[in-house]
C-alpha cells in the first residue's frame, strides 16, 4: 500500500494509476468517504489515458485514524505534499463533497501545477448561510449533525448513506457506501465541523483556471444553488447539471457523468 507521513509519524494512503500517462487527474473524495468512491469514474479516466491520483482523507478509508488536525486546509496540505513527491504538473484537481472545499484550497497551494478544477456537488464556497451568502443549511444543523454522530454513529450512517442519492442505486450499493462511512474514525467529525466555518468565496474568485462544476438537481446534502452560485463565481466556469441525480451524479448517472468529465479534461490547453 502506497502511503505519505504528512504530520508527525501519521500517514495517508494514496493510489496511482497510469504512471506518466496523459494529464494527470486528482480525485478527492467527501467526508467520511474514501478512494473507492471513485471507483466508478477511474475506469473512465485511464480509458482516456490520464494518469489518476487518489487518496484517503485524514482520519478515513486506509489512512491512519489518529490525526490532530483534520480541518480542510490541512487535508488540502496533503494533497499539494502528495502532487509535489509524485511531481505531477499540469493536474486536473476534481473533488466531490467536502471534497470540493478540499480541491479549492488544494488548487490555490498547487499554483501553477494545477491546470483546472472540477467541482462534483462541491461544498464550496460555502456550506451553510453567512452574510451575503443565502444557500445552504446552517451551523445549527451542523452541530446538530456532529451531535448526532456521537450518540448514534452507525445509524445515522446508514441513514446518510440512504440520502446519497436520488435515483435508485441499489441497496447494495447504500450497503457499501455505509461500509466505507463506517471506516472513518470520529476523528473526522471535526473535518464536518470546520467544512461549516470557512467562507472560500474569495479563494474561488482568485483561481484563474477553468473549471466545471457538476450538481444534482436532486441534492438533498450540499444544496445545487451552491454550485449554480459557485460556477458564477469562478473566473472561467461552467456549470452542469443532472436531473436525474442527487448528490453522486458518479453513480446516479454514471455516463453523463464520465463523458462531461473526461470532455472536460480534454478541452484544456
Amino acid at each position: 500500500m502506497a502511503r505519505l507521513v504528512v504530520e508527525a509519524d501519521r500517514e495517508i494512503y494514496y493510489e496511482r494509476y497510469n504512471i506518466g500517462g496523459g494529464r494527470p487527474v486528482m480525485l478527492i473524495h467527501g467526508w467520511g468517504m474514501s478512494v473507492r468512491l471513485w471507483d466508478s469514474v477511474l475506469p473512465a479516466l485511464l480509458a482516456n489515458g490520464n494518469e489518476v491520483v487518489s487518496f484517503d482523507h485524514r482520519c478515513c478509508g486506509s489512512s491512519d485514524k489518529d490525526f490532530d488536525d483534520v480541518s480542510i486546509d490541512a487535508i488540502a496540505a496533503d494533497a499539494v505534499r502528495l502532487a509535489t513527491k509524485l511531481d505531477l504538473r499540469g493536474i486536473a484537481v476534481n473533488g466531490w463533497s467536502l471534497g470540493g472545499a478540499v480541491a479549492v484550497a488544494a488548487a490555490a497551494g498547487l499554483g501553477d501545477r494545477a491546470a483546472c478544477l472540477v467541482s462534483t456537488g462541491g461544498a464550496t464556497p460555502r456550506y451553510v448561510k453567512g452574510d451575503g451568502w443565502d444557500h445552504g443549511g446552517t451551523l445549527d444543523v451542523v452541530q446538530q449533525t456532529i451531535g448526532a454522530l456521537r450518540t448514534g454513529r452507525a445509524g445515522f450512517l446508514h441513514a446518510l448513506a440512504e440520502g446519497v442519492c436520488h435515483a435508485d442505486v441499489g441497496a447494495s450499493v447504500v450497503e457499501w457506501m455505509w461500509q466505507i462511512f463506517m471506516q472513518a474514525s470520529p476523528r473526522a467529525d471535526e473535518s464536518l465541523l470546520n467544512l461549516a466555518e470557512i467562507d472560500q468565496r474569495g479563494t474561488v474568485e482568485g483561481l484563474q483556471i477553468p473549471a466545471l462544476v457538476m450538481c444534482g438537481d436532486h441534492d438533498a446534502i450540499v444544496d445545487p444553488e451552491i454550485g449554480a452560485a459557485c460556477a458564477r463565481m469562478f473566473a472561467d466556469g461552467k456549470l452542469v447539471r443532472f436531473a436525474g441525480s442527487g448528490h453522486a451524479p458518479f453513480l446516479e448517472e454514471q455516463d453523463k457523468y464520465c463523458s462531461e468529465l473526461v470532455d472536460f479534461i480534454n478541452s484544456i490547453g
